[in-house]
């Protein structure tokens, strides 16, 4: 297969690039050459794509990443290139910014009136990505945001890494119809949970003026979110990583919020384990319902792999939503790409490999594509064309560079401006939920059985959380929370009444990644909400019911439901709790409990059934603890157990307290066992917590430091969800 090289314009020659048939995908179509101006000409005219002469896109020496999020962290070792600007008439390219041609220039967008170029940038080893702006003359070139008052300090104190000493990084900008600026940024200062050596950060969205100032903080995820986008009705669309009781790495969907960070919602993937991310999502020109995403794997490669069109006006649950431009390139396992050879799947690091793409129409794309070389090779990647059959016909690329996301340099249609409809002084800090039905999209959960709802966070891992000292890191948790479970602390907020009509009506923290769990009127799980949505200060939102789609359409009035007469409630305490607002840890709920109606028989020297629920400390957890676990007293989602599993629908009664063996031979008045109703409440909301062993991210867990002042302490609330540590560095 012989594609003649674009550059043949700019050097006099023809440059014959020789791919092996096997490497494009698709019908078999053998011959494809460059495109020339006249076939796109041809295109327009036929009203395929819309008219354009030049393309945006960026000249970067390939990202060395080994995660798909971990460009900045250890992808920047190849410095140089340029934003630059494509001519299709002549195959000139003009670069935009010499100034900075030694650093290396991350993502970018261009405005709706095709006049300015929004990019990340980063100068060299030591210091972060930060945002510029030029126009796309490549005049008035100005930087939007700079390193923090305090950058100095931060790289002192969290500093383990030469190439990345953990500096902020500000990345992935887009323009918003506001005329504000969408971003990502390492500010939030959180860590990757499933990281034990504790190296790679978390993004998070952010958004600033059009000048750099007001920069607030949208969002609140444990992990990272990426490559913002703005959809034709104004919206923020972008891939988020999150794991709550699911595979670690199986999804990274689109999301999408509104500019002020409020009505956050799933597009589509939150249920989809392969291919474990899809990236770089834009909605296709002229649709409401059609998008197109880069399916990649998690590691070891930096965003590249297969183009996939998604319609979300098929079963949102399912794969039917999802066509593969490139059917044959496919991601089906945590790590690594496979390609369809002569009918049989081939995994391998090498191309073809895509990477970029930018919607013309639903059946054509520009996308960036390495054909046949290693995934990291620095030059590998060009521009290309591709079509709805997965033919990539070639646009440009440069022997000397990797060339990456192009974008037509035209005007565009401004999307309309979402008017924000939080309060510009919120009273509290606060937002307010209407349920209408709990029992919608419950299926075989009789009427009457629900009571409460209670309000739980996953509270993300800051950096001042970060250990000094050895021993403490089990199954990839830097700051120890379970023994193969969950990986992320679980706080409570309390709890709120459903009423007989199934609808509730309550307030949750804002800014914080709020999950609920349904509950009967013995305070047990019926089921659990496993993923986390973020509210805003003064945000209200309604829901139609549980597990809804997004095309449930809601009750006749939501107005007669019982519980939207009165005014919202404040989540409150269960049955022997102080407050709702509580940690959840082992040590201070269950073992008293066990101490007092279990350790007489199974505890000593010759525990009954071989089952020890003594307290006795082990490496990192208790004796207790770890038997409940490997008896499966209780059922866990493991996180790490497999990383691409345990995210398919589960139904009411699968997790929690009323499918736990512990809690079923307690009421069914084990050996005469008679807990309190307070007791049974400490022992059920410890089991719905996916069996959560310490309550906060702070404290010494190794049993070596067992006489340090600051070995397992019991926290407070208040010590579990602060971003700073209870003590002083020198005593921690």
């Amino acid at each position: 297969m012989i594609f003649r090289d674009a550059l043949n314009g700019l050097m006099g020659a023809a440059v014959i690039v020789i791919i092996p048939l096997m490497m494009l995908v698709s019908d078999g179509r053998a011959d494809s050459t460059f495109i020339d101006y006249d076939e796109w000409q041809a295109l327009t005219e036929s009203k395929v794509i819309e008219s354009f002469d030049e393309i945006v896109f960026i000249k970067r020496f390939t990202y060395q990443s080994n995660h798909y999020y971990t460009d900045y962290i250890n992808g920047c070792r190849n410095f140089g290139g340029n934003l630059c600007v494509l001519s299709l008439k002549d195959r000139s390219v003009r670069e935009l910014v010499p100034s900075l041609s030694g650093g290396i220039f991350g993502r970018f967008d261009l405005s709706c009136d095709g006049q300015a170029i929004v990019f990340g940038y980063k100068e060299k080893i030591g210091k972060g990505f930060r945002i510029y702006e030029v126009g796309v003359d490549g005049k008035n070139l100005k930087q939007l945001t700079f390193e923090p008052p305090d950058e100095a300090e931060r790289i002192r104190k969290y500093n383990n890494n030469r190439e990345y000493p953990h500096h902020t990084d500000d990345m992935n900008p887009c323009y918003l119809p506001d005329g504000g600026i969408c971003f990502i940024s390492t500010r939030c200062e959180y860590s990757i949970l499933c990281d034990g050596p504790d190296i790679f950060t978390t993004t998070v969205l952010y958004r600033m003026d059009a000048d750099g100032g007001n920069m607030r903080k949208l969002s609140n995820s444990s992990v990272s979110e990426a490559t913002p986008s703005i959809t034709h009705d104004g919206r923020i669309l972008y891939t988020r990583w999150e794991y709550l009781d699911k595979g670690a790495v199986s999804v990274k969907c689109l999301w999408a919020m509104n500019p002020d960070g409020s009505n956050s919602m799933e597009i589509y993937g939150n249920d989809i384990a392969l291919p474990p991310t899809l990236l770089y999502g834009r909605v296709i020109p002229g649709s409401d319902h059609l998008y197109v995403a880069a399916g990649t794997p998690h590691y070891p490669q930096f965003g590249v792999g297969t183009i996939i069109r998604i319609d979300v006006s098929k079963p949102l649950r399912t794969r039917e939503p999802m066509t593969y431009i490139t059917p044959a390139i496919d991601i089906r396992a945590e790590a690594g790409f496979h390609h369809k050879v002569s009918g049989q799947w081939v995994q391998n690091n090498n191309g073809p490999l895509f990477t970029d793409p930018w919607p013309l129409s639903e059946s054509a794309f520009l996308v960036s594509y390495n054909p046949d070389k290693h995934f990291k090779d620095t030059k590998a990647y060009g521009l290309y064309w591709l079509d709805e059959k997965g033919v990539a016909t070639l646009v440009y690329r440069d022997d000397a560079i990797s060339c990456f996301e192009p974008v037509p340099l035209r005007s565009r249609k401004r999307p309309p401006v979402i008017p924000s409809a939080l309060p510009k002084s919120p009273d509290s800090d606060r937002a307010t939920l209407m349920v209408a039905d709990v029992y919608r999209g419950l299926s075989g959960v009789s009427r009457g059985t629900v009571k409460y709802i209670r309000v739980n966070e996953q509270v993300p891992r800051p950096w001042s959380a970060r250990r000094r000292w050895s021993g403490d890191v089990y199954d990839q948790q830097h700051a120890v929370i379970t023994k193969d479970t969950h990986l992320g602390l679980k706080v409570q907020h309390g709890i709120v009444t459903v009423e007989e009509d199934g609808s509730a009506h309550f307030t949750v923290p804002a800014d914080k990644n709020i999950f609920l769990q349904l509950l009967d009127a013995d305070y047990m799980e019926v089921q659990r909400e496993r993923t986390f949505v973020n509210y805003r200060p003064g945000e209200i939102r309604s829901c139609v019911g549980c597990h809804e789609g997004s095309n449930l359409s809601p009750p006749v009035s939501m107005t007669r439901k019982m519980a939207f007469q009165r005014p919202p409630e404040t989540p409150g305490p269960q049955p022997g709790e102080i407050s709702g607002r509580r940690v959840i840890h082992y040590s201070a709920d269950v073992q008293p409990v066990l101490d007092k109606h279990c350790v007489r028989c199974h505890g000593g020297d010759a525990p009954k059934a071989k089952l020890d629920l003594t307290g006795e400390m082990t490496t990192h957890f208790s004796r207790s603890y770890e038997n409940i676990l490997s008896r499966k007293l209780l059922p866990v989602i493991g996180e790490n157990h497999p990383k691409t599993g345990n995210i398919h629908y589960l139904p009411p009664f699968s997790l929690g307290s009323h499918k736990s063996k512990l809690i079923q031979m307690l009421l069914k008045g084990h050996q005469d066992v008679d807990l309190s109703q307070e007791e049974m409440v400490k022992l059920t909301t410890w089991v719905d917590s996916n069996g959560q062993y310490y309550g906060a991210y702070w404290g010494r867990r190794n049993l070596r430091y067992k006489d340090h002042k600051n070995f397992r302490p019991v926290p407070t609330f208040h010590e579990a969800v602060s971003t700073t540590s209870p003590l002083m560095e020198s005593e921690r």
